[in-house]
């Protein structure tokens, strides 16, 4: 049977692309996302072999749809594929339950053996990143540790994206108190208290595009 995968970017140009390639491979793209949220939809109607998910997307960003994918759709293989090249970013796949990390500079070749790699249960590195860093990872080293909630980084985004409480309350189906109760939280738990400073950490985490 053929590997059947999902596409989770912001851009249809980059979506047509990434399906003309993986299906001249014999790969099947069963669904397409614009967003995190839509992803893991599709991944629970369909339960692909893998999700392919851009970092950078608007209302949930890559990271925590691998997150979520992992806890709402364990058999999906989560590959990441971005332009950042900073071990961060690497570290946050790695935590957030990716089994690949493909740059999207690197050759088409590279995202088909990363497919067919993590669907052997292997994790796949675009050439070039950090052994180190994932070695550090692998072996529980002392590494920073988010004090956010899925929910809490979900809402940051939002706020960074420049969106009114009243705006996050109606996209995550919560009352406004709830949405400005989560804001707060989050303000106290990052020690940070403006706007603009929220936005900034945003961007460091990967949560938005700069």
């Amino acid at each position: 049977m053929p590997i059947r995968v999902i596409l989770a970017d912001d851009h249809t140009v980059v979506r047509q692309g990434i399906r003309s390639l993986l299906e001249r491979e014999g790969i099947r793209v069963i669904g397409e996302a614009g967003d995190g949220q839509e992803a893991i939809q599709l991944a629970g109607k369909h339960s692909p072999d893998v999700a392919i998910i851009d970092i950078g997307m608007p209302l949930l960003n890559g990271l925590d749809t691998a997150r979520e994918l992992r806890r709402s759709a364990p058999k999906t293989k989560a590959i990441l594929l971005t332009l950042h090249d900073e071990d961060e970013y690497l570290i946050e796949a790695l935590r957030a339950g990716a089994k690949g990390y493909v740059l999207k500079n690197q050759a088409a070749g590279d995202l088909i053996h990363a497919i067919h790699l993590v669907c052997r249960g292997q994790i796949y590195l675009s050439p070039g990143m950090s052994s180190a860093v994932v070695n550090a990872y692998l072996s529980k080293a002392d590494l920073p540790v988010d004090p956010t909630t899925s929910r809490e980084r979900q809402v940051l985004q939002l706020i960074a994206e420049g969106k009114t409480t009243r705006d996050i309350a109606s996209l995550l189906g919560i009352s406004v108190k709830t949405a400005d109760s989560h804001r707060s939280r989050l303000m106290r738990k990052l020690d940070i208290h403006e706007v603009a400073s929220l936005v900034r950490y945003a961007v460091r985490k990967g949560l938005v595009q700069p």
